[in-house]
């Protein structure tokens, strides 16, 4: 039971990654039917383009900044900023930062929001009013800007709207939102957006990313430039992921739970370091985003009223101050920004409150009834027999009958080491009385008398 609990558990972190990736649908395979998609060098620079998914933090802002550097001293002629992302969890000095970085670069920026269904909203979304050139793919929506971060902060006829709410292709195109002309079928893919820089000149850099080639039959192929794109690392994908909230929800509540565990076994096995692993990717995901510190605290103090009942092994009072202070420190554990509420899903919710209620309200107690517990019936067959001291009786302990451990006490006082055998003298409840097996006292009782003749008896 407590590996089943534990399995549900672990199946939470990977619905938490499911609720993250399934915020960053992969961009539309379809290229536009007059190109080719034979890899032609055309002789032109490479255009650059990052891929930015999930909420905008310090990984992500810090990669920006980098794609910008490599760009500006690199062969790109143009770097496309690729947007899915509903808010930023940096602040707002730092987004003023980004901002200037974007709007000052020495390349051309474009920013594409896709592919279908993508979203840049929260202060993220100004960002578009900072690049050289702005165009979405039909389904994607942009809005809810909150305050400006500068004065030039402008959207068209759509700015005031877009503070509160947002808009489709479709309407902020007709609005004056985007910087680009392009058709009313917008830039479904990012090979679109390419093309559509083509002519263009930004910062006085005229951009030449796309070439019309007359095949032999008379047709036209529009052929683009190579296309660069660029990814987080391994390590700055994984701790990225982990700022995510169900991702640092998960890991949170697993570290924990795994670390009880833990606790209530002998010496530290994998499920500590596991837990170890698990709470500090937990508290770094934490540290990037914002949170309530009183229900973090709830969610802590949730496991010490656990621990009180698992320790006897049975769900009682505490279990239920447990899973109340639990479950309302996992609601109100993320706030709202940027008009988005953090707040993981349900299917998030209820995978973490059901794994931790079937933890310790079935897998935990029963394990420790499992490993303390000691047979209570027959217990006067163990008088006489021979077992080992799990530690040092002295004059207090606990020694091992065959596969149970029993509280033990010494016979008369006499110590007996951890690891040396003892002989079971007597019961007194459930705490056995024990001897060394070798030179333990003998009372008056077990004396020999001695005979007339000064020979000695023994007692029958």
């Amino acid at each position: 039971m407590r590996r089943l609990a534990i399995l549900f558990l672990l199946l939470g972190s990977l619905l938490g990654f499911a609720d993250v990736s399934s915020a960053s649908p992969r961009p539309a395979s379809t290229p536009p039917t007059d190109t080719n998609d034979e890899n032609v060098d055309l002789g032109l620079a490479p255009v650059d383009v990052l891929q930015i998914s999930g909420l905008l933090d310090h990984i992500v802002a810090d990669e920006v900044g980098q794609a910008i550097e490599r760009a500006e001293s690199g062969d790109a002629q143009a770097l496309i900023l690729q947007i899915n992302s509903k808010a930023s969890v940096i602040g707002r000095d730092a987004m003023k930062d980004l901002y200037a970085e974007i709007r000052d670069a020495g390349v051309p920026i474009a920013i594409w929001v896709g592919p279908s269904g993508a979203r840049a909203t929260g202060l993220l979304a100004q960002l578009l009013s900072a690049a050289d050139a702005t165009g979405m793919a039909p389904g994607a929506r942009i809005g809810k800007t909150g305050v400006p971060l500068f004065d030039d902060v402008s959207f068209g006829d759509a700015t005031d709207f877009l503070r509160t709410g947002t808009l489709g292709f479709q309407d902020a195109r007709r609005q004056g939102a985007l910087k680009l002309e392009i058709s009313d079928e917008g830039a479904p893919t990012i090979r679109n957006m390419v093309f559509a820089l083509d002519g263009l000149t930004l910062d006085g850099i005229e951009l030449d990313t796309a070439v019309e080639t007359l095949n032999d039959d008379g047709t036209v192929s529009n052929d683009i430039t190579t296309v660069r794109f660029q990814k987080l690392g391994l390590v700055a994908q994984m701790f990225h992921t982990a700022a995510s909230p169900p991702v640092a929800y998960l890991f949170l509540i697993i570290g924990l739970a795994l670390l009880v565990f833990e606790f209530f076994t002998a010496g530290i096995g994998v499920a500590g370091l596991v837990g170890a692993v698990c709470l500090l990717l937990g508290f770094y995901g934490l540290g990037e985003l914002p949170d309530r510190g009183w229900a973090l605290g709830l969610i802590v103090f949730s496991m010490v009223a656990f621990s009180v009942d698992v320790q006897v092994g049975i769900p009682r009072f505490w279990t239920g101050v447990g899973l109340t202070s639990f479950v309302v420190g996992s609601w109100f554990l993320f706030p709202t920004i940027d008009q988005h509420n953090l707040r993981p899903s349900w299917l998030t919710l209820l995978v973490g409150v059901g794994g931790i209620a079937l933890t310790f309200i079935s897998g935990m107690p029963s394990m420790t009834r499992t490993r303390f517990a000691t047979p209570t019936i027959g217990r006067e067959k163990l008088i006489g027999q021979v077992g080992r001291a799990v530690t040092d009786i002295t004059p207090d302990g606990a020694v091992q009958i065959g596969s149970a451990r029993w509280k033990a006490r010494t016979n008369r006082a006499t110590p007996v080491k951890a690891g040396e055998s003892a002989r079971v003298t007597g019961i007194d409840g459930v705490v056995l009385e024990v001897e060394p097996e070798t030179g333990g006292a003998r009372d008056y009782r077990e004396r020999r008398p001695k005979a007339a003749d000064g020979a000695t008896t023994t007692e029958s």
